[in-house]
């Protein structure tokens, strides 16, 4: 059943996002929107193609025992602020466009994030959508793949894709709510980091060892 209702899901939420930036701009002639459109969609695809039905089913329907209620809700609302005021910007007022070669990196970096989103979900069983202990599906720390390097790699990547994707977007204006959310990922990886730390077996030697959570050198 998860097979047939996140594509669901999905499809709902780019249409929402095509919907909004296209509707608050007052035309569809935007590259770099679709340029973002595209890159998402083969990282969807990529997702129901290759993603473990039953990490598909903890991502739709967590378990019990979530510790952060407010990082999603809120991340929903805020974006969608930012959709709306990238496409007033970009496509009706013009009040701070990002010149295009910044577009373009942006746009660089955002696929290049996408990339690490995908790794990071491939090879972890239990990137769920909730912060929760997933003692009823068997969790272990994860060592390999991009958590070699941090320990958080599916956050860092959502935050650096959530940054590039909004400078591709070409409104200085709209990465202001962009910002918060950042500021929003950063707590979630604390609350999960800690829970992992007092809770789940082995974590905390892997903690010693890899000793950053989202980027290497920095924090």
């Amino acid at each position: 059943m998860s097979r047939l209702i996140m594509p669901l899901v999905w499809a709902a939420f780019l249409t929402i996002f095509a919907g909004v930036i296209f509707v608050s701009a007052g035309r569809a002639d935007l590259p770099m929107v679709w340029g973002v459109l595209g890159v998402l969609a083969v990282f969807v695809v990529l997702m129901f193609t290759s993603i473990d039905p039953a990490l598909m089913r903890e991502r739709l329907r967590p378990g019990a025992g979530n510790r952060d209620r407010l990082t999603r809700p809120v991340t929903f609302v805020l974006m969608l602020g930012h959709w709306i005021i990238a496409g007033l910007d970009v496509g009706r007022f013009h009040w701070s466009p990002i010149p295009f070669e910044v577009q373009l990196v942006g746009l660089i970096g955002y696929a290049v994030a996408m990339a690490g989103a995908f790794w990071a979900v491939r090879v972890n069983p239990y990137y769920s959508s909730a912060v929760r202990l997933q003692t009823d599906r068997g969790q272990r720390a994860i060592t390999h793949g991009p958590y070699r390097f941090v320990r958080h790699p599916g956050y860092a990547a959502s935050v650096f894709g959530m940054l590039s994707g909004g400078l591709a977007l070409g409104s200085w204006v709209a990465m202001l709510p962009v910002l918060v959310v950042v500021a929003l990922f950063v707590r979630r990886t604390l609350v999960e980091d800690r829970m992992l730390r007092t809770a789940l077996a082995g974590y905390a030697d892997y903690a010693n060892h890899v000793r950053y959570r989202l980027v290497a050198g920095v924090f």
